[in-house]
């Protein structure tokens, strides 16, 4: 396996997406406790584009701080890329609980991203486990860590059947998860989106859709148990639609309260839902790793819904 070569997205600094260039790295060797898994396919979140771009909200001193945590030039190694689909290639000799040749579904949060490449290796005890039977490995590819986390921030809900919720951004990749997941759990849901998703949300199960560009949903005289904004991008005073003792819920600021923990056991969990056919992968746009620069353009558009994934294979 040594000297052999994989072609990777690499992120040379921060900026635009014009930053990321096609390499050559050389092919990871698995160590004792991990595996080498082939990748199939990826995604591309808008989380991978802010960390691309070092687009970090709030005063100048806060893209300091991101740039102590997540390299001062760019992120890490400069691969992105937070989830996958693939192929056991290779195992380390400790190795017990997967096989060369088992499919897999993983999310690299936890092991500095990697996953815009041909191949990764991850430690066996890692965010990763078989993938859902009856998903491809395109669909099984855009779930995990967008799943996780919108998995994680709705359980804090505790949503019973009949409440009323309402999520802001409803048609990118957290707030379709998030509708979805809502009307498993028999919540009736108000979709905040612009008016060219209206058909979209509708088709995903939302009961009442609201365009952002022409109605504040505070003006709507509506009382919500559950309010989400899953882009972490409203500015007004949300509390108005919120009913005493509601929950509010945010992508950003909810899902850090999700422990390290947690997510392999969420991820199990999204696996039972998916094969139960409770859960589902929402696709918008495909390209192949070759064509990331456009496929991160299309994403800095906010034009996005769903997902979008990225072929290797």
């Amino acid at each position: 396996m040594e000297g052999k070569k994989m072609k990777v997205a690499y992120c040379t600094k921060y900026g635009p997406p014009e930053v990321v260039e096609l390499r050559e790295f050389d092919k990871p060797i698995p160590k004792d406790t991990e595996v080498l898994i082939k990748i199939h396919a990826t995604s591309l979140h808008r989380g991978d584009s802010r960390m691309r771009g070092l687009d970090i909200p709030g005063p100048f001193f806060m893209s300091i701080l991101a740039r102590l945590f997540l390299g001062f030039r760019r992120v890490g190694n400069g691969v992105l890329g937070m989830e996958l689909s693939g192929i056991i290639e290779a195992v380390g000799k400790d190795v017990r609980k997967f096989k060369v040749g088992d499919e897999v579904w993983a999310s690299t949060v936890w092991e500095k991203f990697g996953a815009h490449a041909e191949y990764k290796t991850m430690k066996e005890n890692g965010v990763i486990t078989s993938k859902p039977a009856n998903l491809s490995f395109k669909e099984a590819a855009v779930i995990p860590s967008g799943g996780i986390t919108t998995l994680g921030i709705i359980k804090m809900a505790n949503i019973k059947p009949g409440q009323k919720m309402l999520i802001y951004g409803a048609s990118g990749s957290v707030g379709s998860s998030a509708l979805l997941l809502a009307k498993t759990l028999g919540a009736e849901v108000t979709a905040v989106c612009s008016g060219a998703n209206h058909d979209f949300v509708k088709s995903l199960g939302a009961d009442v859709i609201v365009d952002y560009k022409t109605t504040d949903f505070v003006n709507l005289g509506e009382i919500y148990d559950i309010i989400f904004d899953a882009v972490d991008r409203y500015k007004g005073e949300y509390k108005k639609a919120l009913k005493k003792n509601g929950i509010y819920l945010n992508v950003d600021k909810s899902s850090d309260k999700i422990k390290k923990d947690q997510v392999l056991g969420l991820l199990a969990e999204l696996k039972e839902l998916c094969e139960a056919g409770k859960f589902k992968a929402v696709i918008d746009r495909t390209y192949s790793l070759d064509e990331i620069v456009e496929a991160y353009r299309y994403v800095d558009s906010y034009r996005k819904r769903g997902n979008v994934v990225i072929t290797v294979v």
